[in-house]
């Protein structure tokens, strides 16, 4: 796997915790940076996607159906 540097600043009590993981474990600080920042990609991209169709939908930009319109297309209606 390619790999990029990514400079990026924390809280310096964050970066003691991570030397200490690091140092206990016999791992990088690197390895655990990477696991953390990969673990909560998908949780943000999701997150993130669901407040931007939110903010369409108030902005009237998605197309929107009725509850009825829906049971009707899936042949559900009465």
């Amino acid at each position: 796997m390619a790999t990029t540097a990514l400079p990026v600043r924390v809280p310096s009590d964050l970066a003691e915790r991570y030397d200490k993981l690091a140092k206990s474990t016999g791992r990088t600080k690197t390895f655990y940076v990477t696991e953390a920042l990969e673990d909560a990609i998908d949780r943000l991209e999701y997150e993130y996607g669901l407040m931007k169709k939110v903010e369409d939908y108030r902005a009237g930009k998605l197309e929107t159906i009725t509850l009825d319109e829906l049971e009707e297309s899936l042949g559900l209606a009465d």
